[in-house]
């Protein structure tokens, strides 16, 4: 007897989706889950249990794609074993490379581009069973933002998608041409997402966007992104607000006073400066110099006392020499950010800086990154030590990975803090119930990445 090709729907199929990169793309990822359980899919833990393997990938770099590709190489012996299985590529480097997949990796079956999440379904549904190939990619639609809010990896922390795109075009970056032209969302549409995360246990979110600063951009209305961050910082059970990542040419006094006035807005700035030198920063499309990105440093921690700084850093970048990097050390060295992403030039295919003679040779771009890892590691382990003997604020978040009886949370400043379990609690009890609250440690010890310290006891909440 023949049996009917069983369709996704009467298969009730295992998704596994394997997610790269930013903090975009997470939640790319969970945006996907929601629009996929919608219709009924379940989820595997493991891509062998799985009936639809999906990798969410990143295209900043060449060397995030070589990854990609090498997993769905992998994948081609499974894919061989069970002809059935559904192969996809989802995200920026399905954008960015579109059929090019298809020639290449001839065993997948779906290419789904920035703005096709919330068709997923759809295009799954009609690859079932039909041994059809889809390109689905759309540089023109609309993303649809619609979320299933219990669907995200920690239930005290959420990431809200404010914004889509990039108008920026800095020569080294790839995209403005995977996500697109920047788009603000609705103010409304924000907040009703964050009202649905609070009452479902959500007590920390994290607004994303590629440039958060120029949130606002097609609105009606004044509308920017300290408008936004006063009408969410009223709203019961989220405590926390954090925002990134923010470019130094749209940076403002009044984003950094409703960061100083706002009781949820945590004081934590994550702004890439990139380099110290000018010269540099011009052939980069910065559009800024390195003494406003000096001048804006300074105005946050007068508005803001005790807030902390995150940077990125590009070294090696064409023309860059042994003085232009000296400028970025010294930059480094003023401005004592609490950590850094440091990266080493390389050229990105399909960016304006791949016509730029890559003339800095590798031996010099490993041994100025390696000089700006030490420094900013030496100047976290010095501002870490500042804590010592203080109380901080600490949102739990749960176990730490690397001991049972440790509980690990971050503070406002977006610190890491590991502290014993609290005595007289068993172990159950405070998985349980200590993950999501507030509580006061004090700080006794750190690396540069760890704050140690003892539990005095958990906060009362603002809201």
């Amino acid at each position: 007897m023949i049996s009917k090709p069983k369709t996704l729907k009467d298969n009730s199929p295992k998704v596994y989706i394997k997610t790269f990169g930013c903090q975009m793309n997470k939640l790319d990822t969970e945006l996907s889950v929601g629009s996929l359980s919608k219709k009924g899919y379940s989820f595997a833990d493991n891509e062998n249990d799985a009936d639809v393997i999906l990798l969410n990938t990143c295209s900043v770099r060449d060397k995030a794609e070589h990854k990609v590709y090498s997993q769905l190489g992998s994948l081609r012996d499974q894919k061989g074993k069970n002809p059935k299985l559904i192969l996809g590529v989802l995200g920026c480097m399905a954008q960015n490379e579109g059929d090019k997949i298809f020639k290449r990796m001839p065993h997948v079956d779906l290419v789904c581009g920035t703005r096709m999440f919330s068709k997923l379904p759809e295009l799954l549904e009609e690859i079932s069973g039909s041994n059809k190939r889809i390109l689905a990619i759309d540089e023109d639609g609309e993303v649809n933002f619609d979320r299933i809010v219990t669907q995200r990896q920690n239930r005290y922390n959420a990431f809200v998608s404010i914004m889509r795109g990039c108008d920026n075009y800095c020569s080294y970056c790839i995209v403005p041409y995977v996500r697109g032209r920047e788009f603000s969302r609705a103010v409304t549409d924000i907040a009703d997402e964050v009202k649905k995360l609070a009452d479902d246990g959500c007590k920390e979110v994290t607004l994303l966007g590629q440039n958060v600063n120029s949130y606002g951009k097609g609105l009606a209305g004044k509308v920017t992104l300290a408008t936004l961050l006063r009408t969410l910082d009223p709203i019961k059970g989220i405590e926390r607000i954090h925002f990134l990542t923010s470019h130094p040419k749209d940076m403002n006094k009044e984003i950094l006073e409703a960061i100083g006035e706002l009781s949820g807005v945590c004081e934590y700035l994550h702004m890439p400066a990139q380099s110290g030198s000018d010269k540099i920063l011009k052939k980069m499309r910065r559009q800024y110099t390195s003494a406003h990105y000096r001048e804006l440093i300074e105005m946050a921690k007068s508005i803001v006392p005790g807030i902390k700084v995150a940077s990125d850093f590009i070294v090696g970048f064409p023309g860059e020499t042994e003085e232009d990097f000296e400028d970025t050390v010294g930059l480094l060295k003023e401005i004592r950010c609490q950590n850094s992403f440091i990266f080493k030039y390389s050229p990105r295919t399909g960016t304006s800086a791949i016509e730029l003679v890559d003339d800095v040779i590798e031996e010099t771009k490993k041994s100025r990154n390696h000089t700006l890892l030490e420094l900013q590691k030496k100047i976290s382990s010095e501002e870490n030590r500042k804590v010592h003997g203080k109380s901080v604020e600490v949102l739990v978040e749960g176990e730490s990975k690397t001991s049972a009886v440790r509980l690990i949370g971050r503070t406002r400043q977006n610190q890491i803090v590991a502290f014993d379990q609290p005595e007289g609690i068993n172990q159950a009890d405070v998985s349980s119930s200590m993950p999501g609250s507030l509580v006061s440690i004090k700080i006794t010890d750190s690396t540069d990445l760890t704050l140690f310290g003892d539990y005095e006891g958990i906060l009362p909440l603002r809201k």
